[in-house]
């Protein structure tokens, strides 16, 4: 049985690695933190506890269809609850905007805010909607190797939306600012500004409002932990705490990996480490990308992530609760103009246990507090108290509570820890902004132009960042390296590859490469045939 390696247990590493023992191959996947999970990892103290990484659960369906591949449902894994209010947003103090789940509440809502805008509403949704499914059904799942990935009927008729922006399409239907910031607030899950995102992604708004905003009981981790579960029903074996040091190559390929104390020999690899990370394992010669190329790319934001305790229940903020008192604008321009620590920046806060009680103690408010912040930035312990300071500041002030004097506890993690926890590129959070010119086949590719058995998947490859968008990028990958396993495996051990040529006279004539495969070795010789 042909050996397959991964590299990197997050969602997408996951995801790869049952794709593949699901056709019969012997997979094990290599993850160097001590538990799987990547950023989706959980912190838990004294009673309390904490999602490291992503907290909303949207698009549903795509967790649905993946256990579905594999003849199961979510629901035989972990519990759902779908969440009313889906979030709230504060403007100012005591000013906020809580987003119902009843689409019937929602237009009116809107239309307390300006009239006409419920209509306005339902366009871009319908909208929404039927790019929602234009980019399931056709685009998300293709491997990004060629813009003619995209050239379908829907896409054609559509293709003004790829040249305009989601800020400009909602600002030409909704004036109410407050409301604008609710539409546009959907593609910071892309890691991009709205007036830089393609219209096309405006398939966020339906994926928030009407496929709606869900809670899993005990947390996002739970999710892995029922994702291990399935591992173990394919018999995928996952180690922990064996971080890769070296990819082996040898005869034009990736022979094995290498760790510390010793090599594990391979016949394929899917890395779902940090794309700029794996490519330093491999020689210069067999990178698809220079340090050029990565000083280049737009990368979408890092994070400043707080885990806080309080020793009571919070008032008037809901699970999923947005502090946007202050400029978007101003708060995105440091992030992606003149990359800097933010002078009054947005923040996202979660407070799970006003939904779960498992989360925290009885009594007790367990909370994520999120600051987007520029990727490569300097963090340091002053700058993450000073934030600290100025955030629950903000928040006493915008829901007229005392909350500085019932913190039990916290803890940081931000830019130099997601370097040293995920090997991330410039500790980025969220990989590459989906820009134009880093959308669909313009992203790194998720083969290795130089190594055919090596492949990549994660967020900065196709499709992008993303708890759904990660689970997508595992199976694209895995379909790519069977398809290439597959041209292999029609000749059992012996590989037959043909050229059709022809001579400078014009005549034609058949160059075919026949090898033999013993382990990583291989014999082969060269024949012509007219």
């Amino acid at each position: 049985m042909e050996k397959i390696a991964i590299i990197g247990a997050g969602f997408s590493g996951l995801s790869a690695a049952y794709y593949m023992a699901k056709e019969g191959f012997r997979v094990s996947v290599y993850e160097k933190n001590s538990e799987p999970g990547g950023r989706a990892r959980r912190y838990r103290r004294d009673g309390f506890t904490f999602d490291m990484g992503p907290t909303f659960y949207w698009m549903p369906d795509v967790l649905e269809k993946f256990f579905a591949d594999f003849g199961y449902s979510p629901a035989g894994f972990y519990s759902l609850r779908r969440l009313d209010p889906g979030y709230q947003v504060y403007f100012g103090v005591d000013d906020s905007i809580s987003l119902p789940a009843n689409l019937l509440q929602l237009y009116p809502l809107f239309e307390q805010y300006e009239t006409g805008s419920s209509e306005a509403l339902r366009k871009l949704l319908a909208n929404g909607r039927f790019n929602y499914r234009v980019a399931m059904d056709e685009i998300v799942y293709r491997p990004g190797r060629s813009p003619l990935e995209l050239i379908m009927p829907d896409t054609v008729r559509r293709v003004s939306q790829f040249l305009t922006s989601v800020r400009g399409t909602v600002r030409r239907k909704i004036k109410h600012p407050q409301l604008q910031q609710i539409l546009e607030f959907p593609v910071l899950f892309l890691g991009a500004k709205p007036a830089d995102t393609p219209a096309f992604y405006c398939f966020m708004n339906h994926a928030d409002m009407e496929l709606g905003t869900w809670h899993v009981e005990g947390g996002i981790y739970e999710v892995i932990l029922g994702m291990k579960k399935l591992a173990e029903s394919l018999g995928v074996e996952i180690h922990t705490s064996t971080p890769v040091e070296e990819l082996a190559v040898e005869d034009g390929r990736v022979a094995g990996l290498v760790f510390r104390e010793h090599t594990v020999r391979t016949d394929l690899v899917i890395s779902s480490a940090d794309y700029h990370y794996t490519e330093t394992l491999l020689p210069e010669s067999c990178r698809n990308y220079n340090e050029n190329y990565w000083q280049s790319r737009v990368m979408a934001p890092s994070a400043l992530l707080y885990y806080i305790a309080f020793d009571k229940k919070l008032e008037k903020v809901s699970h999923h609760t947005l502090f946007f008192d202050t400029s978007f604008d101003k708060h995105a321009g440091y992030i992606y103009d003149c990359p800097a620590w933010p002078e009054e920046p947005l923040f996202y806060a979660s407070f799970p246990s006003q939904t779960d009680s498992s989360m925290a103690p009885e009594g007790k408010e367990a909370a994520v507090i999120l600051i987007p912040v520029a990727a490569g930035i300097k963090d340091t312990l002053f700058i993450r108290e000073r934030y600290f300071r100025e955030v629950i500041s903000r928040m006493e002030r915008m829901t007229c509570q005392s909350l500085r004097e019932h913190v039990l506890f916290y803890e940081s993690f931000s830019v130099s820890d997601f370097e040293s926890s995920y090997n991330a590129y410039k500790g980025n959070a969220y990989g590459l902004a989906n820009t134009l010119m880093q959308t669909a086949f313009l992203k790194p590719k998720i083969y290795n132009r130089k190594l055919p058995n090596l492949f990549y998947t994660g967020q900065l490859t196709v499709p992008g960042p993303g708890i759904p968008p990660a689970v997508i990028s595992g199976k694209i990958a895995a379909g790519q390296a069977l398809k290439y396993m597959k041209k292999e495996y029609v000749y059992g051990r012996v590989v037959l590859s043909c050229v059709f040529c022809y001579e400078p006279d014009g005549n034609p004539y058949l160059q075919y490469f026949v090898y033999y495969r013993s382990e990583m070795s291989f014999a082969g010789y060269t024949g012509c045939s007219v």
